[in-house]
């Protein structure tokens, strides 16, 4: 893959993140997953991007998105890190009190706490602007009452930032907010989602039954309630792509090794150009999304939320798309061997089609550009 795009030191992290995530099986258990984890972020990846007055590494998510990618791309993606350390602790570092940062981006940064994210519910699905999950004042406290489905990690997470809506007192309307539910707080429930989906993160539904939260729950600024979800839904749709492309090549490559050795009347199947090209186009594919995500990384870091919407979105747009075609062609070089559990692809199968569903619909990002970017009219 290509590097020509990026400076030295960046070059530097992805030989480094590399060289640690083969030192690591690929595996789908929780137990070596969180070992991953923890071995990460001794090493500085997992809060790479975090303030490096909290003890992150100061970077952006630029350098984020680079180090899933490689950990991806050697087999063991962290799902997670689109969720901790990148919405989570980018909201915190950008909109958070003293108080909530000195709190949370420490262990964050370091892996001794994570966080989980909760936006998505049963019956608003991609229309964030349908969230029923409300808070409303009781003294200088906060009543939280919803329900959310499809949250990664609330059991292995500290604490859950939950996205709810409290009326604003000059209009009358609901707008968003966002809250920081520790998982002991009572009142907050969690259910297990029963996925067909073989990963070691699991799914959950939330319940929020009148959960009592202190004024200092409340992250940022009441008012500033869009700006604080879209400076985290950005970070997430940039490092989503960086997740598909790190799969996508995974799976590649064990297809490449497979057509290089692979032999039939003594010629290595990858000489055939029914094999070799559609790689070739996997690899191309890739290597286009990479760049989008690269500019909508450098956008963000830049500061340019609006740019960085734009290009986050096309970014996981062509990441998600290209991950499901890499991953079909190196289950089809394999053949029936591509099922077997020996050589690990198969369970990319279902794992590549999040990312075309998650965090946001292909359908949605083509909303998006049809009418921020085309200037189309909307049909809903």
């Amino acid at each position: 893959m290509t590097t020509l795009l990026e400076s030295e030191e960046h070059k530097s992290l992805r030989e480094a993140v590399t060289a640690f995530a083969k030192t690591h099986p690929h595996t789908l258990n929780a137990e070596d997953n969180t070992r991953l984890w923890q071995d990460a972020a001794k090493l500085g990846y997992i809060g790479v991007n975090l303030p490096e007055a909290y003890g992150g590494g100061g970077g952006g998510i630029t350098e984020l998105s680079l180090v899933l990618e490689e950990m991806g791309a050697s087999g063991n993606p962290l799902l997670m890190m689109i969720v901790s350390p990148a919405i989570c602790g980018t909201v915190i570092a950008r909109f958070g009190t003293d108080e909530q940062k000195r709190e949370w981006l420490p262990p964050l940064a370091d892996g001794t706490r994570l966080m989980a994210f909760g936006i998505t519910e049963p019956d608003a699905g991609s229309n964030s602007h349908r969230i029923t999950t409300t808070a409303r004042k009781d003294g200088t406290d906060w009543l939280l009452t919803g329900r959310k489905v499809f949250v990664s990690g609330v059991d292995i997470a500290d604490a859950t930032l939950v996205v709810g809506r409290t009326e604003d007192a000059r209009t009358g309307r609901l707008k968003p907010c966002l809250f920081i539910v520790p998982r002991d707080t009572p009142g907050f429930e969690r259910r297990q989602i029963d996925m067909e989906l073989n990963a070691a993160e699991k799914q959950f539904e939330l319940t929020l039954d009148d959960v009592r939260l202190p004024a200092e729950a409340l992250v940022g600024d009441e008012d500033a309630g869009l700006l604080q979800l879209f400076a985290g839904l950005n970070p997430e749709r940039i490092m989503t792509a960086a997740f598909a492309i790190g799969m996508g090549r995974y799976a590649l490559s064990r297809a490449l090794e497979y057509a290089r050795e692979r032999t039939v009347w003594k010629t290595p199947i990858g000489a055939h150009q029914a094999i070799a090209h559609p790689l070739a186009q996997a690899h191309i594919d890739l290597e286009l999304a990479r760049l989008m995500m690269q500019k909508a990384a450098h956008l963000y870091d830049a500061g340019d939320d609006t740019g960085a919407g734009e290009a986050a979105n096309m970014a996981k747009y062509a990441a998600g798309e290209a991950c499901v075609k890499a991953v079909d062609q190196a289950v089809h070089t394999l053949g029936g061997n591509g099922l077997t559990r020996e050589f690990g692809l198969a369970s990319l199968i279902t794992a590549a089609r999040v990312a075309r569903i998650a965090p946001v619909s292909r359908e949605m990002i083509l909303n998006y550009v049809s009418h921020q970017t085309l200037g189309l009219p909307k049909s809903y």
